[in-house]
């Protein structure tokens, strides 16, 4: 089913179009990126994100034929518009050594298993605990937020080989992380573009 745009976000588009060419990148890697810039209004996003192609498309391919999302907070939940997503920090708790969002990690890993796509957009907790499981994500969006942490789970994230999505610097958050999921949800399949 395809998406109605509404005439306000095509003109957010058209804007950030005039100031940005982003016609050099592929076609899932510019979607990713645009809507990653359009929900922060932050352009240096592109030159900030780090993704893949390839992985993208795997995950395109993964998220389409119904792979769960599990998100850590739900604030990332709450701008994931058109699907149903799994976020267990209601029922975490901390304990020594272990934050609550990492908590939830482990409970959501529990009830998910392997294949998910993973959207952390608040806690690096989060997503250090996400690499310490064998989650065998379609995709990891980690653009976790912040000055304690964030940089250095994001860079983990990178070094871990695993299918993602990132950035370099410590912006990031919940609007960004949806925003990237989001990406590929709009994103029209092969069956959808014929």
């Amino acid at each position: 089913m395809n998406r109605v745009v509404h005439p306000i976000e095509q003109e957010s588009f058209r804007r950030l179009r005039a100031r940005l060419d982003t016609s050099h990148f592929p076609p899932l890697t510019r979607a990713v990126v645009e809507r990653v810039i359009h929900s922060a209004a932050d352009l240096e996003y592109a030159t900030d994100l780090v993704l893949d192609e390839a992985e993208l498309a795997g995950a395109h391919a993964a998220l389409h034929a119904g792979a769960p999302v599990v998100v850590d907070v739900e604030m990332v939940a709450a701008g994931i518009t058109r699907r149903e997503t799994v976020c267990r920090l209601k029922d975490a708790r901390s304990g020594p050594g272990l934050t609550r969002s990492a908590h939830a990690i482990r409970l959501a890993y529990e009830e998910v298993g392997p294949g998910a796509l993973w959207v952390i957009g608040c806690a690096p907790t989060a997503l250090e605990e996400l690499l310490t499981l064998d989650a065998s994500p379609a995709l990891v969006i980690g653009l976790p937020v912040g000055f304690v942490g964030a940089v250095e789970s994001k860079a983990a994230l990178r070094e871990s080989g695993l299918p993602a999505v990132s950035n370099v610097s410590e912006k990031g958050g919940s609007a960004v992380a949806a925003a990237a999921l989001n990406a590929l949800l709009y994103h029209p399949t092969s069956k959808e573009s014929l």
